[in-house]
């Protein structure tokens, strides 16, 4: 039952002072609902012994109301009698408050139901802990969970409310003194086995902390950041500047603050997306990096992998199975296993007929067995169903040690060269081999001539060229690696020889090299399944690690197919590698439509294991047959193997903020987008109403 106005009425006459104006009362009504919190505690702590009938949270609620009672004007009472009466009806109201909340239809009592959310706007903002008991006491005597206590008197806080505007609040701790866990709005820290404090986040918090001194956020604030990045690539720097120019307020969003939000409100969202929130912790009242960090250990370092992916399908990425028998009952035409669906001859061969020279052999094409059809089952049998992977690389990538042979990070991100392992390096002349001692402090080669001259060179290396001119060569650079098959900007200028070493074999440590590029893996939906690094080139066994790390704790998800611009090469590297690989027994891998029709006519294996679309029918799992507008029947790629250029397409607006960060915030940062994606590939699969039917397992599984 809700309260009425009659029942508004009957509280205003029974609770309040005649002479106190509407006004007044009614902010009073706000700052009394926003106290439900703290008279829970003070209820929940009644129950265990000693059993008072006045707590330290009766003692604050007491408090709060005295300075409500206050008159904003210290000269002006707001009384008519001219007399402050504050602390009189502030003990009045508080005596019997248990009786004023049951007429507001609130049920103090009831201490195992969640503080109800208060529609009524709350003039004087409460930060306190949602738990009315210790989560890490056993019941003690009459099976009472230990309660809570007041730690010490509320504190005043700055809060960035959800309308974006500073307002003071009042922060009070709650405290076990049982156990000594201190109780927060948003975590609970409490001592672990050694005596050290520990930190557990409260997973839906209102509030969070921004600040080591008192600064709080109102979490739809974190929720417009979230869209922000969602939907203008803004990241929180800009934010933070958005927020400022917005508001005008006198008091400013810093960017610390700004990141440390960010932090704050996706450590929490990462958590619970990965299922990792329930024993989850890190050190008590960590910095920025010291959360980002724990949150990264816990859900991945150098790749991730969304275990809510292995279950996930749709029409678009998860098919029954196909057999030849449905080709033909399709009426297929069958040709040459060269063919393309959609795709002519010419276009794919790159030659003006299907006449192919010599074809060399391939000890490794020897190795894998010819493509075998698989008789469709019987009637009522089930049929099975396929699920397609598509993967690829983008050249985003960070910086780490300048040592080509080392993954490791930058011990100093503003301007270090070296990881930790490599410090020492930073005295050693740049130019590898030599080892001499730098000349001087600061310096980057020792005193040989040829070392300083060569360096001089390499640091002057861009100084005769305009803006326009580096962008020229660029745009060059890139058309020439597209046409002999590399990727990613690069600018190369050619410094000449050193000595006897020729210029492309000086081997030098001047600054600090980057990673090579980020492997990103999902289903032909473009839900995202998992990513990697590539720290020197997209090689084969770098490409192979990151999948076996993704499906190491799903091997019965393994795809039937796997998309990769590059998978004959990959194809080639498990046969000759490891023969008895799993990979071989549960998937495929097939070249991409696009980087296939520049592959070679003349490589059997890629040929025969790696066509994306064949219309001879050794894959009927990968072709369709659809009817265009005039009702003619030709057949058509089963699946978009291009989903995965689509994602990266999206990753590019957020390529400048990721090559500035540290190793630590770029992985933090890119399983957020990777979570992001996923939630709106999800969205749009509910949208569009395209998720798989029980028909559809039925006849799949035939459960």
């Amino acid at each position: 039952m809700t309260a009425t106005v009659r029942d508004l009425i009957l509280i205003l006459e029974a609770f309040f002072p005649g002479d106190l104006a509407l006004q007044q009362a009614l902010y009073l009504l706000g700052v009394i609902l926003s106290l439900y919190p703290l008279f829970r505690l003070h209820r929940n702590q009644q129950r265990q012994p000693p059993r008072r009938a006045r707590t330290a949270w009766l003692s604050s609620i007491r408090d709060l109301l005295v300075a409500a009672f206050q008159p904003e004007d210290a000269e002006f009472s707001i009384w008519a009698s001219g007399l402050d009466r504050s602390g009189e009806y502030a003990d009045y109201i508080s005596d019997d408050l248990g009786g004023l909340y049951r007429m507001l239809s609130l049920n103090p009592d009831n201490l195992t139901a969640p503080s109800p959310p208060s529609s009524f706007p709350a003039p004087r903002i409460i930060l306190c802990t949602t738990h009315i008991s210790c989560i890490f006491c056993p019941p003690g005597d009459s099976n009472i969970i230990p309660t809570l206590r007041r730690q010490e008197k509320p504190q005043s806080v700055w809060l960035l409310d959800n309308a974006c505007r500073w307002v003071e609040a009042d922060l009070l701790l709650a405290h076990c003194i049982s156990c000594h866990a201190d109780y927060y709005p948003d975590c609970v820290t409490y001592r672990d086995g050694g005596n050290k404090r520990r930190q557990r986040l409260d997973m839906a918090p209102q509030y969070l902390r921004i600040s080591r001194h008192g600064i709080w956020a109102d979490r739809r604030i974190a929720s417009l950041q979230e869209n922000a990045l969602n939907r203008f690539h803004g990241g929180w720097s800009n934010f933070a500047d958005w927020i400022n120019d917005s508001t005008g307020a006198w008091r400013n969003l810093t960017h610390r603050q700004s990141q440390r939000l960010f932090m704050e409100h996706f450590s929490r969202r990462l958590l619970l997306f990965h299922e990792k929130d329930t024993y989850f912790s890190c050190g008590a009242h960590p910095n920025t990096h010291s959360l980002s960090e724990a949150v990264r250990a816990a859900i991945g370092v150098n790749g991730g992998v969304l275990g809510a992916a292995m279950s996930d399908g749709c029409v678009d990425c998860t098919h029954l199975k196909r057999y030849h028998s449905d080709l033909i009952a399709d009426g297929v035409v069958l040709g040459d296993e060269l063919n393309v669906a959609g795709v002519s001859p010419e276009v794919n061969t790159n030659e003006p007929s299907l006449q192919l020279p010599d074809i060399p052999a391939d000890p490794a094409a020897d190795q894998l067995p010819p493509p075998q059809q698989q008789q469709a089952p019987g009637e009522g049998m089930p049929r099975g169903y396929t699920r397609l992977t598509v993967m690829d690389g983008k050249t985003i990538s960070h910086r780490k040690c300048a040592l080509d042979i080392c993954e490791g990070p930058l011990v100093n991100y503003k301007d270090g060269r070296f990881c930790d392992g490599h410090s020492n390096l930073r005295d050693v002349c740049g130019i590898i081999p030599c080892g001499r001692p730098v000349r001087q402090p600061g310096a980057l080669t020792c005193d040989d001539l040829l070392h300083i001259d060569w360096q001089r060179k390499y640091d002057n290396r861009f100084s005769w060229m305009s803006f326009p001119g580096v962008q020229r060569v660029i745009r060059q650079q890139q058309a020439d690696g597209e046409n002999s098959g590399e990727t990613g900007p690069a600018l190369r200028i050619e410094l000449g020889a050193l000595g006897e070493t020729p210029r492309n074999q000086v081997v030098y440590s001047f600054r600090a090299k980057t990673t090579y590029c980020l492997q990103t893996v999902q289903w032909a939906c473009a839900y995202p399944i998992g990513w990697g690094k590539c720290y020197r080139s997209e090689s084969s066994p770098q490409v192979l690690a990151i999948l076996d790390r993704i499906w190491a704790e799903y091997p019965e998800s393994k795809p039937s197919f796997i998309a990769y611009d590059d998978a004959c090469s990959l194809l080639r590297h498990i046969v000759t590698q490891d023969s008895d690989s799993t990979w071989l027994l549960t998937t495929k891998f097939i070249v991409d439509a696009w980087h296939y029709i520049g592959h070679r006519a003349t490589d059997i294996l890629c040929r025969l294991w790696c066509n994306p679309a064949p219309t001879n029918g050794s894959q009927p799992d990968l072709i369709l047959v659809a009817q265009d507008g005039n009702g003619s029947t030709h057949q058509t790629r089963a699946f978009n193997t291009e989903t995965a250029e689509q994602l990266n397409s999206w990753l590019s607006g957020f390529e400048p903020q990721l090559r500035q960060m540290s190793d630590v915030n770029y992985d933090f940062f890119v399983h957020v987008l990777m979570m992001i994606y996923a939630e709106r590939v999800q969205k749009q699969v509910e949208k569009k109403d395209l998720g798989l039917s029980e028909e559809f397992w039925a006849e799949a599984t035939g459960v």
